[in-house]
């Protein structure tokens, strides 16, 4: 007798488990209902700010053919929303009535902006514990967004940007995390005037530290971003068309500056949507409670994965209750997860969780190279030359737009920065994937970015077994025997081995290895 699986959510990792699912479905041993509240097939969202400024088109895109799923067996109900799951009957309703009856339910529910709290936005946030709407409120508060602001969630965000930057408009960006930082580069290059307003010394200050950040503050000021640190928002200020309807007009500050612009783009992280896990009885704490397997701490027969799953052991619950952690907010640990639960729910074995090590964070923009990897924080001068702890290594050059921090334990890399430096930075992904231990003489990483740079000191980035694509475990080898097989083209790269798919961020060193392996990219 077949199993009916209900997945909620057809996001990039919800895709990921429906691919995965695939061979049972055919098979007859899974039943597989897909519910998603975007009527769209699904999309990448990682990829929104390249579609915004006109790098990709609608198409580039596209992460799954829906059809095959159908031609399967797999059933679709797009553009509508679980509004309620009755775990004793293991029923769960959407918004339009319609109840369906599941064996396993596996939540990919993903995360929602963030709005943060300023004059003129109150109504738009919601509340953590407010009851699941019809899809076209699924992220409102108790009123949309005001005219000209977006977050850059969707597809519909995604065309207001891409007009403004088509438009050459004034775009006031707000947080300057890793997205904020890529759209406003992005759509600088691309004609539009850009500012970026962020309460912090520097951008991207829970990715690098203080001075690595203000090194990529002073490139993005001189490719045209008007970068403006320590500015608290409180307020936006709005004005009426002809026609009497209210748009975004400039954002105002706490030391009264107001910072003018056509469009407002809220770029201050995101939340799990947790409130239908809240609501089922289930625990949650960053995001949905789940354990290495990716079942619920609540109920055996739920699963969470993706942006909304926290992964984590129930006896790291503190006293009060708190549970350390949270999503990764990556899309490659949400793959892996898909992945695992696709092989538990089609041979109901449950292998080993993966130990998922600290993301490395790559900056995907022209000409400005940022990548970092685990905790950067350490203070260069607690540690004397042979005492235990961290021990870190810096080298700056700001006045060229380069930077370099090393944070070791026992010689081995922990954590590292590196801004303006492309083939340092490849080498110390490297070694800091590994695990390994960096070169007594330090100094010599630096020499890889010299214009007679040779190999490199300890670790070919492009050796066959380098990881080349981190969302999708790609390796230099796997991509070389795609070449081989195939065309030698990134494309071909991506549709043999999936590197490039995720975040992008790999697809600069697919081209270049295309680029050594004497073939054109």
């Amino acid at each position: 007798m077949s199993e009916r699986v209900v997945l909620v959510g057809y996001g990039p990792v919800g895709a990921r488990l429906v691919e995965g699912l695939l061979p049972a479905v055919r098979e007859g041993r899974i039943e597989l209902t897909v519910v998603g509240a975007e009527p769209h097939d699904v999309y990448n969202r990682v990829l929104l700010a390249e579609y915004a400024v006109g790098r990709t088109d609608r198409d580039g895109l596209d992460m799954s053919d829906r059809r095959v799923a159908e031609d399967a067996g797999v059933r679709f109900a797009l553009g509508t929303t679980v509004v309620g799951v009755e775990r004793d009957l293991r029923v769960v309703r959407l918004h339009d009535g319609i109840r369906i009856p599941y064996d396993r339910l596996v939540l990919a529910t993903g995360a929602r902006a963030n709005v943060p709290t300023l004059a003129g936005l109150e109504r738009a946030q919601r509340h953590r514990s407010a009851r699941p709407a019809d899809p076209s409120a699924l992220d409102q508060g108790t009123a949309p967004l005001p005219r000209g602001v977006v977050a850059l969630r969707d597809l519909a965000d995604a065309e207001h940007v891409r007009a403004a930057v088509s438009a050459g408009q004034r775009i006031v960006v707000l947080g300057a995390g890793v997205l904020g930082m890529e759209l406003a580069l992005a759509a600088a290059e691309a004609g539009a005037e850009v500012v970026v307003a962020y309460h912090s010394a520097a951008p991207m200050n829970r990715t690098l530290d203080e001075n690595g950040g203000r090194v990529l503050a002073a490139a993005a000021s001189a490719v045209g971003v008007e970068m403006m640190h320590h500015a608290r928002a409180e307020s936006i200020v709005q004005r009426y068309d002809d026609h009497g309807q209210a748009w975004f007009d400039g954002l105002v500050c706490a030391d009264g500056k107001v910072l003018a612009g056509d469009l407002l783009v809220l770029s201050c992280g995101v939340g799990a949507r947790t409130e239908l896990a809240s609501l089922s009885g289930l625990a949650t704490s960053a995001g949905v409670l789940v354990d290495g397997a990716s079942r619920s701490w609540t109920d055996p027969n739920v699963f969470a994965i993706g942006d909304c799953a926290h992964v984590a052991d129930p006896t790291d619950a503190e006293p009060d209750g708190r549970v350390p952690g949270g999503p990764s907010g990556l899309v490659g640990p949400g793959w892996r997860q898909a992945d695992r639960l696709a092989a538990l729910l089609s041979s109901g074995i449950e292998g080993p969780a993966a130990v998922e090590r600290p993301g490395v964070v790559m900056l995907k923009a022209e000409g400005i190279d940022v990548v970092a990897g685990g905790a950067v924080d350490a203070d260069p001068f607690s540690h004397a030359p042979g005492c235990h702890g961290p021990q870190v290594t810096l080298w700056a050059d700001p006045a060229r737009g380069a930077y370099v921090k090393l944070v070791t334990v026992e010689g081995v890399l922990t954590g590292f920065v590196a801004v303006g430096m492309p083939r340092t930075g490849a080498e110390l992904t490297v070694l800091f994937e590994r695990g390994s231990e960096l070169p007594a003489d330090r100094s010599s990483l630096l020499r890889l970015d010299a214009a007679d740079a040779g190999m490199p000191a300890v670790g070919d980035p492009f050796a066959a077994d380098a990881t080349v694509c981190w969302c999708n475990g790609g390796s230099a080898g796997a991509i070389r025997e795609a070449v081989t097989a195939g065309e030698p083209t990134v494309a071909c790269v991506k549709s043999a081995t999936r590197a490039g798919t995720g975040c992008g961020g790999c697809v600069g060193r697919i081209t270049e290895l295309l680029a050594r392996e004497a073939v054109p990219a």
